[in-house]
């Protein structure tokens, strides 16, 4: 009973800061290097610590070579695949689409 009950907690646990992450804002607007901060708090749970990929999450660490900040911003606000909608809202989900743009 006290193994159910452990892997309860830690599932929720990795559960729950997969759909975390705080809001990182400067005053009403959130900059572009705010993009890394928010992308490394909200997206390593999934896709890794270095963004390399790993169970079912791909490999996002070259993401800008392969998407526009467009489709990456879509994917961030509608999911894809196994990836849920709205892990990152607004702001917060433009300048991590912007910040991984970059990332070729």
């Amino acid at each position: 009973m006290k193994k159910a009950m452990l892997t309860v907690a830690i599932g929720s646990a990795i559960f729950l800061a997969a759909c975390g992450g705080g809001k990182t804002t400067t005053g009403t607007k959130t900059t572009a290097s705010d993009g890394e901060t928010i992308a490394m708090k909200s997206c390593i749970t999934c896709h890794g610590g270095e963004l390399q990929g790993q169970n079912n999450a791909p490999k996002i660490s070259d993401v800008g070579s392969r998407m526009t900040e467009a489709e990456i911003l879509n994917v961030i606000e509608n999911g894809k695949g196994t990836m849920p909608a709205g892990v990152v809202k607004g702001a917060d989900a433009e300048a991590v689409a912007k910040w991984l743009a970059t990332q070729k």
